[in-house]
């Protein structure tokens, strides 16, 4: 998981549990998981805009230019 072990991840929530409180860190958790949400939306939709764009590149007709 991200190069962490077990040890080093325990201490990581031992030092946002003394930073924050036991209080706060519900709150920290849902909106880094908001956060995490909207980026994920936000990239599925540049991916979709960026498909669509080159589906419709593909399906317009090349005109022969004849001089």
């Amino acid at each position: 998981m991200f190069g962490i072990g077990m040890g080093e991840l325990l201490v990581v929530l031992v030092v946002a549990l003394l930073l924050f409180g036991a209080s706060r860190l519900p709150e920290i958790g849902k909106a880094l998981g908001r956060a995490i949400r909207e980026f994920k939306k936000a990239g599925k939709e540049i991916k979709s805009d960026f498909e669509e764009t080159e589906d419709k590149k593909q399906e317009e007709p090349k005109e022969d230019k004849k001089n």
